[in-house]
């Protein structure tokens, strides 16, 4: 009767304790350029290519074994940095379903402005708080030019090694390879890689194939 009791008792007081956590395998910043040089076009490519990824079986299913958090930064110029998608944990394949939809619905945050990747960078390593329990951390940012505006990008891909956050890059390219040569020399961190999209109509193929590779550098 004394064990049924206190077996009963232990039972109780567990019902009452949090559930503990699920473990989060990676933390990935989505940081999408809408620069002056991003007509409305080529933005609705780069959303809608976010969106369509995200529906993709492969990066449904690797998102949720790995218990990911996602969220979504638009930069531009010189202060000109959002959030139009805060952190939000997968947990479920329809999680992903309702981030997709939000990524297409997200309204531009700026236009005629310039581009400044160092401070799209610094705002990105600021608004990692909410996601420390992930094992990896990654900033995802994309970009069809080079700076002509803001700090300096070698210090903030110097504080994201610090601060132990992986940077990769979508290059997007209007012709030539200097924008992926920038992206590779000045902003991708030592772990880091790029990959290039041939114009932006190349985009949706890119960020597919960029964010499988995140993820299968965590899942294996």
């Amino acid at each position: 009767m004394l064990r049924q009791t206190g077996d009963m008792l232990r039972a109780l007081i567990l019902s009452f304790l949090p559930l503990p956590a699920l473990a989060c395998e990676t933390a990935l910043m989505l940081t999408v350029d809408v620069s002056n040089s991003v007509d409305g076009a080529e933005y609705h490519l780069q959303v809608d290519g976010l969106a369509d990824a995200l529906n993709d079986p492969d990066i449904v299913d690797a998102l949720v074994r790995g218990q990911s958090a996602i969220s979504v930064v638009q930069w531009s110029g010189l202060a000109e940095q959002a959030v139009t998608i805060p952190w939000t944990r997968v947990r479920s394949a329809a999680d992903v379903a309702r981030l997709s939809e939000r990524a297409r619905r997200q309204e531009r945050a700026f236009v005629l402005s310039g581009t400044a990747p160092a401070d799209a960078l610094l705002f990105s390593l600021n608004n990692f708080a909410p996601v420390l329990d992930c094992a990896r951390r990654v900033i995802d940012v994309s970009g069809d030019g080079t700076p002509n505006t803001g700090g300096n990008v070698a210090t903030a891909r110097a504080r994201a090694e610090r601060d132990g956050i992986t940077v990769n890059a979508i290059a997007i390219e209007l012709m030539g390879v200097a924008v992926t040569n920038f992206y590779r020399n000045r902003v991708i961190t030592r772990d880091g890689f790029v990959v290039t999209a041939r114009m932006h109509r190349d985009y949706p193929r890119a960020i597919r194939a960029k964010i499988l590779r995140e993820l299968a550098q965590v899942m294996g």
